[in-house]
């Protein structure tokens, strides 16, 4: 009989030896049966199906060695026994925990997509928050012509902040819109890394004013008697000795005299006559008291806006007018209403009943995952109204009951707050 300390070493052996086929075998029954049905094997199953296997082992090794498995007091044996079932049973868990926790459905975008690192998002107000910064020096881009010096060096001390829940992808499209906004830009392209550090390579604007004109309309400049507050883009009807035109400011000086106003972002600065601000493009800024974004937030830029009184303007006309407002003596304008945004006007409407609104993300065994809003028959069960379904980057506006939903797709859902919560714990 060898002493006690070499037979649990020859159990030890004897165990890794014959136990790693059924720890294999355990860990993939466990694997396959929870990832394709969500079903866990019982362990004492997968126990004694390790045990059987780890027993033929074993009679495959006392037919080409018997002296492996000679013990007088059977410690070898009871040891390579515990050793077959520990390892049996934690193969088993861990093929469990693998099955549950992989994604069902993967695709390229996913396993390629990059994301930001944690260290850079700040969080401000209870929300994540990212900042932009440029590194390196701003390229050019090709065909285009060279960016100027001066245009370089603002564009290269820029910093943007945006929402740290936004996918990177998005988030280079969205800097790439603020650089064309902001500094009117005929092209601009941004690669960022996952510390939120920008390249960027732009290109100037190919032209001025000719780029705002409609086919068929002239750029006129003319002194008129302007009323207060006049900006660029506001629609006006032109009172030119007595004919009316209809026109869109172009430009607005301060005075008479035709002093020209600085440039500010993408719309000139103030002039000595007063300054508004806006926001850029594309960007209302829209939220939910569920605190979604449904627009970014952006930096506003001004624009100039007349004194009042006599003040010299450039308006876009129609190519037939432009003889009729270059010729008249005595010119003045009358600004149209635009009306309002009826977006907005909405949004007043469903806050006002109760409605809020939120974006929810499919998550890989919700409610939609791989349903169509039809099948999961949302508006009846749940009480929310899909607005818009986002997958890969594309928006679907009004969904019908046909659209497909997928994980990873964004909904922006509107309903009453209980809804929304109950919604999106079952969702997301």
């Amino acid at each position: 009989m060898e002493p006690l300390p070499v037979e649990l070493l020859y159990g030890l052996y004897l165990g890794v030896l014959t136990g790693f086929v059924p720890a294999l075998i355990a860990w993939a029954l466990g694997f396959t049966f929870r990832y394709f049905t969500g079903v866990s094997i019982p362990g004492l199953a997968v126990v004694g199906l390790g045990v059987a296997i780890a027993g033929l082992n074993g009679g495959l090794l006392a037919l080409a060695d018997p002296a492996v498995t000679v013990s007088d007091d059977q410690v070898r044996l009871t040891v390579a026994l515990l050793v077959v079932l520990m390892v049996t049973l934690y193969a088993h868990s861990m093929g469990d925990k693998m099955g549950a926790n992989l994604p069902r459905k993967l695709s390229l975008r996913e396993l390629t997509a990059r994301t930001l690192s944690s260290d850079v998002v700040e969080l401000v107000g209870g929300r994540g928050q990212v900042r932009v910064s440029v590194v390196g020096e701003v390229g050019d881009v090709e065909g285009y012509p060279p960016l100027p010096a001066t245009l370089r060096d603002e564009i290269r001390a820029s910093e943007w902040t945006f929402p740290a829940d936004v996918p990177l992808l998005e988030l280079e499209t969205r800097v790439e819109e603020r650089l064309r906004t902001a500094f009117d830009l005929a092209e601009a392209s941004v690669t960022l890394d996952e510390h939120a550090r920008a390249t960027i390579a732009a290109a100037p604007a190919m032209s001025g004013l000719s780029k705002r004109l409609e086919p068929g309309t002239r750029a006129v400049s003319t002194t008129a008697l302007v009323p207060t507050g006049t900006a660029r883009g506001d629609e006006v009807t032109v009172l030119a000795d007595g004919e009316r035109v209809s026109a869109t400011v172009l430009g607005v000086a301060d005075d008479a005299g035709g002093k020209k106003a600085e440039r500010g972002g993408d719309d000139a600065a103030v002039t000595d006559g007063g300054e508004r601000t806006a926001g850029s493009r594309g960007s209302s800024g829209l939220r939910s008291d569920g605190g979604v974004d449904v627009s970014p937030p952006v930096e506003t830029v001004t624009v100039p806006t007349a004194a009042g009184g006599e003040a010299r303007v450039t308006l876009s006309v129609r190519r037939q007018d432009a003889t009729t407002v270059l010729s008249a003596t005595d010119v003045a304008l009358l600004v149209r209403s635009r009306g309002v945004r009826r977006e907005f006007e909405l949004v007043t409407l469903l806050r006002r009943a109760g409605k809020r609104f939120r974006r929810v993300t499919v998550r890989d065994g919700g409610v939609l995952d791989g349903v169509t809003l039809g099948e999961a028959n949302v508006r009846e069960v749940y009480g929310v109204v899909v607005l818009a379904v986002r997958r890969d980057g594309r928006w679907t506006i009004a969904p019908r009951g046909g659209q497909a939903v997928a994980v990873g797709d964004e909904l922006v859902v509107a309903g009453a707050y209980p809804d929304l919560a109950a919604f999106t714990e079952v969702v997301s």
